[in-house]
């Protein structure tokens, strides 16, 4: 299983930004999908999840009604959009496959690389 996320990179606070994770190696439709993110020195934090089907979705407080995730079972791919950027969402974002939709770091046991998002004040 392969994850590979890109799209990151330094923005102006109250800016959007879009990262996307390609998958290969499953079956993409019958995983649930998520981002994390992760600052230097803090843990791995739970951002945004979407079931299979892409008709559930769940997101951490801190970017409710400022993020928004999205995925292409056509494409094998997810998509965080970001707006309204905040100085504190800087940090690597991590995109993750796992078969629930959960808010849980330890049930997904397939993780990318991570892309690094940098929010400038």
């Amino acid at each position: 299983v392969q994850l590979q996320a890109s799209g990151g990179g330094l923005v102006q606070a109250g800016g959007s930004l879009r990262i996307s994770c390609a998958a290969s190696g499953l079956t993409f439709d019958t995983y649930a999908m998520a981002w994390f993110r992760q600052s230097p020195g803090k843990e791995r934090d739970f951002v945004a999840t979407i079931n299979w089907s892409g008709g559930t979705t769940r997101y951490a407080d801190s970017v409710k009604g400022r993020f928004t995730i999205s995925r292409d079972n056509a494409k094998n791919t997810v998509s965080l959009q970001m707006n309204s950027l905040k100085p504190e969402d800087t940090a690597v974002y991590y995109c993750a496959a796992g078969r629930l939709n959960s808010n849980t770091r330890s049930l997904y046991p397939y993780w990318g690389q991570g892309t690094l998002v940098t929010v400038s004040s």
